[in-house]
C-alpha cells in the first residue's frame, strides 16, 4: 500500500508540474494577436527551422537541380510574402523545391522554410495554384502550428508519464508518443483548414485567383490513392472545398 501510494504522490506531482508547464507557456502571435500555448519563441522557431530543413530536403531526394524551377517558386513565394501580413512577421521565408519526383507533397518547418516536392510541382498547370499550396504553407508558419503541437506534445507525455508511474508501468514513454501522433494527427487536420483560410488570404493579397485553390483539392484528391503519407494528416480534399469557398468570399470582400 505504502509503493501504491508513494506512486500516487508521485504522479500528481508529475501532472501538477506538467498542467503548469502546459499553461505557462502562453504567447501572443504577433501577426495574428491570437494567445496560444506555445514551446518556441518565433527567435527559436527560425532557428530550429533552419537546423532541421537540410535533414528534411534529404529525404525527399535533396533540392531540385534545376535552378530556373527553384527562382519560379522563390519567385511566387516572395510575391506572396511581400504583398501580405507576411513580411510584417518575424519570420524569415524562404521556398524549395525538392527533387522527389513521385511523392506528391508540400510542407513548412517552423520558421519559413518552405517545401514543395516535384511530385507535386508537376501536377500544378498555373502559378496561382502555386501561390495557393505555398500560401498554404505559409499559413502553418504564421499560425506557429508546429510550436503548438510540441508543446501539446509534451503535455500529453508528462500525462502518460504519470499514469505509467501511478500504475507501476515505466515503459509509459512509448505508450505516450504513440498517444501523442494520434492527437497530432486529429490537431493536423484543424491546423490544415485554418491553413487553407491562410492561403486564400495571401492568394487574394498578392493578387492571385484564390479558385485555384480548389483545383489543387482536385490534383490532391486525385493523388490521394498513391498520396497515403500526405493524406495522413490533411483532411479530405473534398472536406476542404466549402471552407475555401467560403473564405474566398471573405476576402474578396474586405
Amino acid at each position: 500500500m505504502r509503493k501504491i501510494a508513494g506512486r500516487l504522490i508521485i504522479a500528481v506531482g508529475i501532472i501538477l508540474f506538467t498542467l503548469y508547464s502546459y499553461f505557462s507557456k502562453t504567447q501572443i502571435n504577433p501577426v495574428t494577436g491570437e494567445k496560444q500555448r506555445v514551446s518556441l519563441t518565433p527567435e527559436e522557431e527560425i532557428q530550429l527551422g533552419l537546423k532541421s530543413a537540410p535533414q528534411m530536403a534529404a529525404e525527399f531526394g535533396g533540392l531540385h537541380s534545376d535552378r530556373q524551377v527553384q527562382d519560379k517558386i522563390k519567385t511566387i513565394g516572395k510575391n506572396l510574402v511581400s504583398k501580405t501580413e507576411a513580411a510584417r512577421s518575424p519570420y524569415q521565408f524562404d521556398f524549395h523545391v525538392l527533387a522527389d519526383a513521385k511523392t506528391v507533397n508540400a510542407f513548412a518547418v517552423p520558421g519559413g522554410q518552405i517545401f514543395i516536392t516535384m511530385g507535386l510541382l508537376n501536377k500544378l498547370k498555373t502559378d496561382d495554384e502555386i501561390a495557393g499550396v505555398l500560401g498554404h504553407e505559409m499559413g502553418h508558419v504564421i499560425g506557429r502550428h508546429s510550436a503548438e503541437q510540441m508543446a501539446k506534445g509534451d503535455l500529453l507525455e508528462g500525462l502518460a508519464g504519470a499514469a505509467g508511474v501511478a500504475g507501476g508501468d515505466y515503459t509509459s514513454a512509448q505508450t505516450a508518443r504513440y498517444i501523442a501522433r494520434l492527437v497530432d494527427l486529429s490537431y493536423g487536420r484543424s491546423d490544415e483548414l485554418e491553413s487553407d483560410d491562410f492561403g486564400v488570404k495571401y492568394m487574394v493579397g498578392a493578387g492571385y485567383k484564390p479558385e485555384a485553390l480548389l483545383r489543387v483539392m482536385a490534383v490532391l484528391a486525385e493523388s490521394s490513392g498513391s498520396g497515403a503519407e500526405f493524406m495522413s494528416t490533411h483532411p479530405s480534399p473534398a472536406n476542404r472545398e466549402e471552407k475555401i469557398k467560403g473564405a474566398i468570399e471573405k476576402y474578396r470582400k474586405m
